[in-house]
């Protein structure tokens, strides 16, 4: 189906369904509305608020809109009890007298776990659900996040934030492709950036807590009890999920074999999403494990204003969500990752290097959180449009996971490197490689965007450049219109 007819399409408020065969179906109505959705949107119009709900997000209909809670109340969670360890990491480290190496590798197998994890998890779902493992990768993260609070060494501690770092891959995995297919084509970038933008949340309520905690009277007491409150709040997520429905796009078609991803069809896709993974995920985990580090024991040691530097990078990494969610919509996937990249590569150098006053080093942090979290609003949609449905699960959990993992590695020979070249220097080199990578990556992909995730005949291969050549001739007016 050609760009001029999606816009038609998506105008009349209906959308696109392809049959079985993998061929262009016909046009049919979304379900209509229930009455909680009216009494919502009729609340926000006669408070003269309509406008600012997103438009994709007034497409969905009860169902859509649950799944995209349900997604950003999960990846919440993964950012509260995934990032406490960075930020207690300095804490913990003395209290069990930890160097630079031990207490690195404890954050590097955690991303290692989530590799597992998620290539697990994204097999499973092909076959019994995305729901279905969703609700069991909760469990499994409330588990293990409460092991975290009560663990007495290093070894245990190391153990529960592998199990927490494999629900956390699964997770992740599974929730990124939850959202993109109940998400409309042309919109589909925006609504998984926002559901994205969740990590920023997150991130700022780890912040906080780990803050409080270290300013407890005993600070091991302190981040002990900020484990156990993200185990709550995990409890409260798995109520959320309970009785939540199957959307209809996660079970259509029949799941294929795992060794699909490395056929003759589908080795090329994995490559590119592999590359682009590793490159999105290295450059992501050194700054989010090592720069709490560096501001709290940096030349300028003030808790105040690491404080402050902190609070400014995570809201730039919320905006840089919906930053790089527009952009993939609108100037596609491929073009909106080479910019960012790019220019985070050679951005990096210039906050990390070149020496600032204290203000402008924390004003600078705002478009480095921009440019680190933007590029992860462009790869949720590539990574899911690469794939047929019967593989799609498998395929992000791969490669989404395989770059966490790899990230996980390779971060953790940066607290090797910290005695002999300085933490500074080894960061600032190494995450400017990593986007430089991301670089590579985009410039191999295809352009996916606008693509429908129901595309399953024979011919998807072609189909899917075919409709990256479609999406570059798409008119101008048709993104400008559904702007956020």
């Amino acid at each position: 189906m050609s760009a001029h007819q999606s816009a038609f399409a998506l105008k009349l408020g209906e959308f696109v369904r392809t049959d079985q065969s993998g061929m262009c179906g016909r046009l049919s109505r979304p379900p209509e509305l229930g009455y909680q959705a009216r009494r919502f949107r009729e609340s926000w119009s006669r408070w003269g608020w309509g406008p600012m709900i997103p438009h994709w997000y007034r497409m969905l209909d009860i169902q859509g809109r649950r799944t995209f809670w349900t997604a950003f109340a999960g990846f919440v969670l993964n950012a509260l009890a995934i990032q406490l360890y960075p930020l207690l990491q300095p804490t913990i480290a003395a209290a069990w007298g930890l160097n630079a190496f031990q207490a690195g590798s404890i954050a590097s197998v955690t991303l290692v776990a989530s590799t597992v994890g998620g290539w697990i998890a994204g097999a499973l779902s092909d076959r019994w659900g995305r729901v279905r493992i969703l609700q069991a990768t909760i469990v499994l993260f409330a588990a293990a996040t409460l092991l975290c609070a009560v663990s007495r060494d290093a070894v245990q501690l190391t153990i529960a934030r592998a199990l927490q770092g494999a629900a956390f891959g699964g997770e992740w995995a599974v929730g990124i492709v939850l959202v993109a297919e109940a998400a409309a084509p042309a919109t589909r970038g925006r609504m998984v950036g926002a559901a994205q933008s969740a990590w920023a949340v997150g991130w700022a309520l780890a912040a906080g807590g780990a803050f409080a905690a270290v300013s407890f009277r005993d600070p091991v007491l302190g981040w002990r009890a900020a484990f156990g409150l993200a185990a709550l709040f995990a409890l409260g997520v798995l109520f959320l999920r309970r009785r939540f429905p199957a959307p209809p796009a996660a079970g259509r078609a029949k799941a294929a074999k795992w060794r699909d991803l490395f056929s003759r069809r589908h080795a090329y896709a994995t490559f590119r999403g592999t590359l682009l993974a590793i490159g999105l995920h290295s450059g992501y985990w050194a700054l989010a494990i090592w720069l709490p580090t560096l501001l709290r024991f940096g030349t300028e040691a003030d808790p105040g204003e690491a404080g402050r530097r902190l609070a400014v990078l995570i809201g730039g990494s919320f905006f840089g969500y919906f930053g790089g969610s527009w952009l993939s919509d609108n100037l596609g996937r491929r073009l909106a990752l080479l910019a960012f990249a790019v220019t985070a590569a050679l951005f990096v150098p210039i906050y990390f290097v070149l020496p600032h006053s204290t203000g402008l080093a924390t004003i600078l942090g705002f478009p480095l959180g921009f440019l680190a979290t933007g590029m992860f609003s462009a790869s949720g949609p590539v990574l899911t449009e690469l794939y047929p449905t019967a593989l799609r699960g498998a395929g992000q959990g791969f490669c989404y996971n395989l770059g966490r993992g790899v990230a996980g590695l390779a971060t953790g020979f940066i607290g090797a490197g910290v005695d002999k070249v300085g933490l500074v220097p080894a960061l600032a080199a190494f995450v400017a490689g990593a986007y430089g990578l991301v670089a590579l990556a985009a410039l191999l992909l295809h352009e996916t965007r606008g693509r429908s995730l129901a595309d399953e005949g024979p011919d998807f291969g072609c189909s899917l450049m075919q409709s990256g050549r479609e999406a570059l001739k798409a008119p101008r007016e048709l993104t400008e219109s559904h702007d956020t």
